[in-house]
């Protein structure tokens, strides 16, 4: 199957920047979302977006227009009955992610379509399960900018056919220009849960005072060859972002190394998220 018909429910941080991917790779997309509000919202994220690429030269202004023309929102989901491929982006909350699955099932009507979530970490086979085709089903996992990084995890439950799995590596890698590993549907997929334990390591140093921040950074910038040290990381990735991955790992593992520390559960109780707030262990 040749995809071309995508959507993405949400247009958050995360669903903007896939938005734009497939956009910018020449695709239909609608992005679907709860309000005309949050679709605006959307909307504008993407132009910014896509405006400092014209400003940094990544993408010509014919370019963006281009890709801007490419783009529809709305705020039916019936509206996505013709799409091929559709990539939940909403909110990490189980019961909604599950509901979204069961309604596009619904609606979709092509039966070769393919739905995926851009979960984390949470078990894709749960969303699979609130469908009639399973099979059908995957995590195609973008990192944070999604028009920048170049990473996607293509996660597999054990329900998800191979064919399927193998299509949409080659379509992350030929169509998108991205780089796909595949992995298996474990709590934090393959990066979380090599990540998240560090991230919190990390933050449990800070917490119990055997190092300040700018040290524990500069120690993995200057003694490992981290690009970024992990406390500002955790602020790049989003505080509240790591204190939900390091808890679903927790929950289904008992891994003492993904326990959230106390710190980092306080910061998110205080809207204290990292860069997207302007605050987080640094100011921005």
């Amino acid at each position: 199957m040749v995809i071309a018909r995508t959507a993405v429910i949400g247009s958050g941080l995360m669903g903007a920047g896939i938005a734009e991917v497939l956009a910018k790779s020449g695709l239909d997309v609608i992005v679907s979302e709860v309000s005309d509000e949050a679709a605006a919202a959307g909307q504008a994220r993407i132009e910014k977006s896509l405006a400092r690429a014209v400003e940094k030269g990544k993408l010509t202004a014919a370019e963006s227009e281009a890709a801007k023309a490419r783009l529809r929102f709305t705020t039916d989901i019936t509206e996505l009955a013709d799409r091929q491929l559709v990539i939940e982006a909403a909110s990490e909350n189980e019961e909604i992610k599950k509901s979204i699955f069961a309604r596009l099932d619904e609606v979709v009507t092509d039966e070769e379509a393919i739905f995926a979530s851009n979960t984390s970490s949470m078990p894709i086979i749960r969303f699979a399960q609130a469908t009639s085709r399973p099979e059908r089903v995957l995590g195609i996992h973008f990192f944070n900018p999604a028009p920048v990084q170049p990473l996607v995890e293509v996660v597999s439950s054990v329900l998800t056919d191979p064919g399927v799995a193998e299509s949409v590596t080659e379509f992350v890698s030929q169509v998108l220009g991205k780089t796909p590993v595949q992995a298996q549907d474990r709590p934090g997929f393959i990066v979380n849960a090599l990540l998240i334990p560090y991230l919190c390591s990390a933050i449990r140093m800070l917490e119990s005072g055997a190092a300040t921040k700018e040290d524990i950074d500069a120690g993995m910038v200057g003694g490992a060859a981290h690009p970024m040290g992990p406390i500002a990381l955790a602020d790049l990735v989003g505080l509240d972002t790591c204190l939900f991955a390091a808890q679903s790992i927790f929950d289904e593992t008992g891994d003492p190394a993904a326990k959230p520390p106390v710190l980092l559960s306080r910061m998110v109780d205080a809207g204290l998220l990292g860069r997207k707030t302007g605050r987080g262990f640094y100011e921005y």
